[in-house]
């Protein structure tokens, strides 16, 4: 239970700036402006908010805050906080920051690649039957359809790793590269 005394907020121009930003790329991920805006608000936040304060803080309406908590909570960025006096819900943002990523991979990989991959399944067996289809459309699409089996087994495989285990790898960037060059080919033209 946290214990917490409200006061109104102004947001410094870096906060803002911020805020502004998350949303923009919420924006371009397919994610709604404003609950974008609404996680970034509660991930620089040092304290649990109720709805009605980051309505007032985002200068946004209270019922597109509620909407924008439900998702941000169906998806687990978010989560209600119990806060000592209040009888209003509090809310405070996941504060693992690798947990919030492994999260939001894992919410575009459902909705992005899973489905895609679906469809190229679908497109790839169909065009394999089709008399009419080239060989380059075949050779074409099945080369895509084995780099998302690939690299989607690759995530399987590393997504469950503990942060531990994967930090050293990730941080080896491009030691990781020079390690592989005695065992890469010419580049293919």
């Amino acid at each position: 239970m946290t214990e917490t005394t409200e006061k109104k907020e102004t947001l410094s121009p870096a906060m803002e700036r911020f805020i502004l930003h998350w949303g923009d790329m919420g924006a371009t991920w397919g994610v709604n402006r404003s609950v974008a805006q609404v996680h970034a608000l509660l991930l620089v936040s040092d304290r649990p908010r109720p709805a009605d304060e980051i309505a007032e803080t985002l200068n946004l309406a209270r019922s597109n805050v509620s909407t924008s908590i439900k998702d941000l909570t169906g998806w687990d960025l978010v989560r209600r906080v119990p806060v000592r006096g209040e009888r209003r819900d509090h809310f405070e943002a996941v504060g693992d920051v690798w947990e919030m990523v492994a999260r939001i991979v894992e919410i575009r990989k459902a909705r992005e690649i899973d489905p895609a991959k679906a469809v190229l399944k679908t497109c790839l067996d169909d065009v394999r039957n089709d008399p009419a289809a080239s060989p380059v459309a075949v050779g074409r699409l099945s080369d895509i359809a084995e780099l998302i089996d690939l690299f989607d087994g690759w995530y399987g495989q590393v997504k469950d790793l503990p942060k531990d285990s994967l930090l050293p790898l990730i941080r080896m960037g491009s030691k990781a590269v020079d390690l592989l060059k005695p065992f890469v080919g010419k580049k293919r033209e």
